[in-house]
């Protein structure tokens, strides 16, 4: 699936507001867009890190082949974690989008860099780079679980996430 997919996050919700079960999570209304595209749409890999990208820049590096790369950041804003350069990586090698529970920075730069992202704020500081953070496990956005292989759904509604393929 890929960023075009047509879906809206209002009718997916309306579609899954009886589940209980836990499949279906809807993101808190925090997320900014900053990309290109306020829709974007795929399965989910994962990333906890605070103030400190070295994870991101490898997996945006990586091929994305239409997956969503989540970033857990601690609901950080003191240091960016993602900026042009790694939109523009990201965008380049297949990624649908991401999205950071903490700062990006270089506005400008994410909104032409052809990839949807969504983050708390914007902060001209870099982060660090010292190696740290985990990739491909459980994490949680500012409070919602997402798993590696979730699907997520992004439009200028807001942000769902699923256990499985919903469109």
């Amino acid at each position: 699936m890929t960023s075009s997919s047509f879906f809206a996050v209002c009718d997916l919700c309306d579609a899954h507001e009886s589940d209980t079960s836990g499949a279906f999570r809807v993101l808190p209304p925090v997320f900014r867009d900053f990309g290109a595209a306020a829709r974007f749409t795929g399965p989910v890999a994962t990333l906890r890190c605070i103030e400190d990208n070295s994870r991101i820049r490898e997996a945006v590096n990586s091929p994305g082949e239409g997956r969503v790369l989540v970033v857990e950041g601690g609901g950080s804003v003191r240091r960016a974690l993602v900026g042009g350069n790694l939109a523009r990586a990201a965008a380049k090698n297949g990624w649908a989008g991401i999205v950071v529970d903490g700062a990006v920075r270089d506005a400008a730069e994410l909104a032409d860099a052809g990839i949807g992202i969504k983050a708390l704020a914007l902060m001209p500081l870099r982060s660090v780079k010292q190696g740290e953070g985990q990739r491909d496990l459980a994490i949680h956005v500012q409070g919602v679980a997402v798993r590696p292989g979730d699907w997520l759904y992004a439009d200028a509604d807001g942000i769902v996430v699923s256990a499985t393929r919903l469109v």
